[in-house]
């Protein structure tokens, strides 16, 4: 037998198989045929692996849109990766915002109130940024690419095996058709024969297909795992992006009132309280629900005429001569003179003395 005639008959043996599944599938669909019933066991395996096939697709296509909200940028990136090539590295959003308010800081000039600020708020927005990145990083790492693989390896190979399954339940009931039909002694036997077959075929196929189910739990165990990485990335940055907002809101909070003016309107910006003897301008009121007070112990110093220690809270330099530099955490010498701003109080180091911000002290017993 040559080549050409062992594929022509091959060829001829498929498609009769074919042919019985069709016909098989359609009278079972009709009525006409019974269906060998899966085990429940096995049922509940194959619903368990569908289950889990769906939802992981729908946790895995809301994260990306989560951390690639967009959809142009996911696609390019999807591209990319089909093609086994590195995505180009894209300025993100906070970065780009902070890019653009650091130049704006620059031309209006960095000592001025608010180029000052839009260059301390650009430089933090670059940090989220950096952040953001590193969150989208870790998360693919971790948590994404194991959903990925998988839908497009475990659950392939299940589906593969789960097709298996199904034709070879076909051959079965087919191959029990044909032999309730059989009349002939001789047909009989070969039908009895080919039932054997079949029947062993089904029976291998179906413990194959059992054990890859059953290892959808390891598969629930080993998201588990990631999951709890994917939370860990997010505390990170969130709690990293806390602490830079709270950083860059004591910069703020700590210009004297009189650099918080434009076009002769006074903004208020909230000051958050290290503890009950920082010293926040009288001046500020309650804007917008948020109330701020001047403690007691500023207005007892502005009331008599003895000094007090003040611990620095932050870095500050002296505009002229008329004020003392400041480093954070040295500790002055402070006390009201008559007629002074009521945001600013006389500061003493050694021999220096000058005048100095009340919003970056805080008065100590």
């Amino acid at each position: 037998m040559n080549i050409m005639d062992f594929s022509v008959k091959k060829l001829a043996a498929d498609a009769g198989t074919f042919l019985s599944r069709a016909v098989q599938f359609t009278e079972e669909k009709l009525g006409q045929a019974e269906k060998t019933e899966l085990d429940a066991h096995l049922e509940n395996l194959l619903s368990k692996a569908e289950c889990t096939k769906i939802w992981t697709e729908k946790i895995m296509k809301q994260t990306e849109v989560l951390l690639q909200p967009n959809p142009n940028a996911r696609i390019e990136e999807f591209v990319y990766e089909k093609l086994d090539r590195k995505a180009p590295s894209r300025v993100n959003n906070p970065e780009l915002l902070g890019q653009y308010m650091i130049d704006a800081g620059t031309e209006f000039g960095p000592g001025t109130a608010y180029g000052n600020a839009l260059i301390k708020c650009g430089e933090t927005q670059k940090r989220i940024g950096t952040a953001d990145r590193e969150l989208i990083q870790t998360s693919a790492l971790n948590f994404l690419t194991p959903l990925r693989n998988f839908i497009e390896g475990d659950y392939k190979t299940i589906a593969k095996e789960r097709k298996l399954l199904q034709n070879k339940r076909l051959d079965l009931d087919a191959a029990k058709t044909r032999l309730k039909k059989a009349k002939a002694a001789e047909t009989r036997a070969s039908s009895e024969q080919e039932l054997r077959i079949t029947q062993s075929e089904f029976d291998r196929q179906a413990e194959i297909t059992r054990l890859l189910l059953e290892g959808i739990s390891s598969t629930h165990a080993h998201h588990l795992r990631c999951l709890n990485d994917f939370v860990e990335a997010q505390m990170t940055y969130y709690a990293q992006c806390y602490q830079y907002m709270l950083d860059l809101q004591k910069q703020l909070g700590s210009f004297p009132s009189n650099y918080l003016c434009n076009n002769n309107q006074t903004s208020v910006t909230p000051v958050p309280a290290a503890s009950s003897n920082v010293i926040v301008p009288s001046a500020m009121a309650s804007t917008s629900g948020l109330v701020m007070a001047s403690p007691s112990n500023l207005h007892d110093l502005k009331e008599c005429s003895g000094s007090r220690k003040a611990r620095v809270l932050y870095d500050y330099d002296a505009a002229n001569s008329s004020e003392l530099s400041l480093l954070a955490d040295e500790v002055i010498t402070v006390f009201s003179v008559v007629g002074m701003d009521s945001d600013w109080l006389m500061g003493e180091r050694g021999n220096q003395k000058g005048k100095v911000p009340i919003t970056y002290l805080e008065l100590l017993n």
